[in-house]
C-alpha cells in the first residue's frame, strides 16, 4: 500500500467512532426518526430529484449517513470505502435503522473490482471525498467503469477556489495552496478532526490533492460521459473559512462579507452515453 493510502486509511479509521459519536454526524437522530435525512443530501435534493428505485453507489461513503439518507429517498443503495473502521460504523448504523445497504471495503480505484461494472443508475460522491485522491482520472475512470449507460453521476464538492486559500487568515482571502492537481500532495499534521469531540487523534498525517473545475470535467468527458449539470454554490456544510463566515438555517456556512466573491462548493452532474 502506498504512503499516502496508509497515512490516510489510519487517520480516518481514527476518526470514524469520533464521528459517529459527535452530535454532527446526529447518528442517534437516525435511528430515533425514519424520516431524517442528513444536512448534506437535504441540500442536495432540489437537484438530486426522484431516485426511487435506482440502483445507487456512494464512493467514499465514510460512516454512511449521506448513504442512508439516499435509502431514505427510495435508492438501493451500495457504498465503499477505504476504511474499515467507517465501514463498521455504516454497518452498525444501517442495522440499527433496518435499512439493507451493501458496504464494500476498497480504495475508491479499485471499486469497479469489487462491484459490478456498467450496472449503477447513480453514483454519488459526497463533499470533502476529492481531496483525498492523487489523480482525478482515476477517480473518473472508476465512475465510468460503474455507471451503465444512461446512469447518472452526482456529486457535491467543496469549490477547488475555496481548496486553493489558506484558512488561517481570518482577515482576507488569501490563495497560497494550488488550484490544480499537481503529483505532490500537500502534507497536513493535525490531532483535530472537523467535529466536537475531546479526543485528540494519534495519526495526525495526512496527505491531500486539489483538482480543478476544468480537469474534473475533462476527466469525466474522456470517460463518455456527457455533463448535464454544474451549478457553483456560495456556502458550504462547515466553518471552511474561520473568522469570516456566518451560518444559515439549514447548517450551510457563507462569507459575512460579499458572498459573490468567491464559490464554496459546486454540484455537479453527468450522464453516461451509451456506447
Amino acid at each position: 500500500m502506498s504512503e499516502y493510502l496508509t497515512l490516510n486509511k489510519t487517520n480516518w479509521d481514527e476518526r470514524a467512532p469520533l464521528h459517529a459519536a459527535s452530535a454532527d454526524y446526529a447518528v442517534q437522530r437516525f435511528v430515533d426518526d425514519p424520516q431524517f435525512l442528513s444536512e448534506v443530501v437535504q441540500f442536495d435534493r432540489p437537484l438530486l430529484g426522484d431516485i426511487q428505485g435506482l440502483c445507487g453507489v456512494h464512493l467514499q461513503c465514510h460512516i454512511g449517513t449521506d448513504t442512508l439518507s439516499l435509502a431514505r429517498l427510495g435508492a438501493q443503495m451500495s457504498g465503499v470505502d477505504f476504511s474499515p473502521a467507517s465501514l463498521a460504523q455504516a454497518r452498525t448504523l444501517a442495522q440499527r435503522c433496518h435499512t439493507p445497504i451493501d458496504y464494500h471495503e476498497s480504495d475508491v480505484f479499485l471499486a469497479a473490482e469489487v462491484l459490478p461494472q456498467g450496472s449503477f443508475d447513480l453514483v454519488y460522491t459526497g463533499i470533502g471525498a476529492l481531496c483525498w485522491l492523487p489523480s482525478i482520472e482515476r477517480w473518473a475512470q472508476t465512475v465510468g467503469a460503474l455507471l451503465k449507460p444512461g446512469g447518472r453521476l452526482f456529486i457535491r464538492e467543496g469549490h477547488p477556489m475555496l481548496w486553493a486559500l489558506n484558512e488561517d487568515h481570518s482577515d482576507s482571502l488569501r490563495v497560497e495552496y494550488p488550484y490544480f492537481e499537481r503529483r505532490e500532495p500537500l502534507v497536513w499534521e493535525d490531532e483535530n478532526t472537523y467535529v466536537q469531540t475531546d479526543s485528540a487523534l494519534k495519526a495526525t498525517v495526512t496527505h491531500e490533492w486539489n483538482h480543478g473545475l476544468g480537469e474534473i470535467i475533462s476527466a469525466l468527458l474522456a470517460q463518455g460521459l456527457e455533463i448535464t449539470g454544474l451549478v457553483e454554490h456560495q456556502s458550504i456544510p462547515w466553518e471552511a473559512l474561520p473568522g469570516q463566515m456566518v451560518v444559515d438555517e439549514r447548517g450551510e456556512w457563507r462569507l459575512k462579507e460579499a458572498p459573490w466573491r468567491l464559490p464554496l462548493s459546486y454540484t455537479l452532474q453527468a450522464v453516461k452515453r451509451p456506447a
